[in-house]
């Protein structure tokens, strides 16, 4: 246990985001700066026209200081704009400070099976109501819209998200059957998963998933389950493995790899969310989507890709209350 914790401290050590990350959380000014870092590095521009002639809007009484809001203004003629590092990202219109986006940002991007708006709330002293909608346009920014085709070698199987029915009262002996989720997985091996909530998982459901995420060429790996059977005669180079028959590997035809994405899924919905309702379960599927998609980065560097990702996403209070 020791080597391993060695590893890890000096795995911080050398990564300088992690090192500018604590003093960000507990400073607004540090904070701003930061995010401004990692959104225009070393040339702001104007988020309306696009110009890098802006300026930092400076206190009226103490020009040695900025602006309460951290505003700065285009010089150009024709905008003449006033913006801050929140507009054109899922933190605009926000009123929580920046401090606690980058706790947000930081704590979404590295916790391996998630981080509840409950321990936001606990540890920002935010309303609870607050950190849930922070946290869920946190995994709007982590929705990954890449619509690359998959290739290769392609795992892909099912899984069922939902409660268990229970009974509503010991005398009434009703018992309420909650529907679960259907969610599909396909994981390229060596690279991305995408999983996906579906209404149903029959042949012509996941033909059609086929077809618009993986590459003609690609390798399909499954297990035994009918829905799969076709895929030959459409054309697909498919293989499966006998579950029912304890057969799960047999050379390298196997769904080892998507299976324990979705085992990393449950035990993060189970153990962190304890709930997670229909409604929303796509932001968390883009949540565990995102931190498998860059598990090789350092947590410093994964916690940039999810800020830069936020920029040209919204997610407002009206559309999240109307999916």
């Amino acid at each position: 246990m020791r080597p391993a914790r060695k590893v890890q401290n000096e795995s911080t050590k050398n990564d300088p985001v992690i090192g500018q990350l604590p003093a960000a959380c507990a400073d607004e000014k540090l904070a701003v700066e930061f995010m401004e870092q990692q959104r225009w590095g070393d040339h702001p521009a104007c988020p309306s026209c696009g110009s890098e002639s802006v300026y930092q809007m400076m206190d009226s009484k103490d020009p040695s200081k900025r602006q309460a809001n951290f505003r700065w203004r285009c010089k150009e003629k024709e905008c003449h704009s006033q913006f801050t590092v929140r507009i054109g990202t899922v933190f605009e219109d926000s009123r929580i400070p920046l401090r606690h986006w980058a706790f947000g940002f930081w704590r979404a991007a590295t916790s391996k099976k998630g981080v509840s708006a409950l321990e936001i709330h606990r540890q920002t002293g935010l309303s609870y109501k607050s950190c849930l909608f922070m946290l869920h346009r946190i995994r709007c920014a982590m929705d990954e819209t890449d619509i690359e085709p998959l290739n290769g070698t392609v795992e892909m199987d099912e899984v069922y998200i939902g409660g268990k029915p229970r009974k509503v009262h010991k005398t009434l002996y009703k018992t309420i059957k909650k529907e679960k989720a259907a969610v599909v997985g396909i994981l390229e091996r060596g690279g991305r998963v995408r999983p996906k909530v579906v209404a149903d998982v029959t042949a012509k459901s996941l033909k059609q998933i086929l077809e618009q995420n993986v590459d003609k060429s690609a390798r399909v790996m499954t297990d035994e389950a009918s829905s799969y059977r076709g895929l030959r005669k459409a054309g697909w180079n498919h293989e499966s493995v006998t579950h029912s028959q304890w057969e799960y590997v047999r050379g390298d035809v196997h769904t080892n790899g998507i299976e324990g994405f979705f085992g990393m899924l449950k035990r993060g919905l189970n153990g962190i969310y304890h709930s997670v309702s229909k409604k929303h379960l796509h932001r968390y599927l883009s949540e565990f989507q995102f931190r498998h998609n860059n598990n090789e980065l350092a947590d410093g560097q994964r916690v940039i890709a999810a800020i830069k990702a936020a920029q040209g996403k919204r997610l407002t209070y009206a559309q999240q209350v109307g999916e």
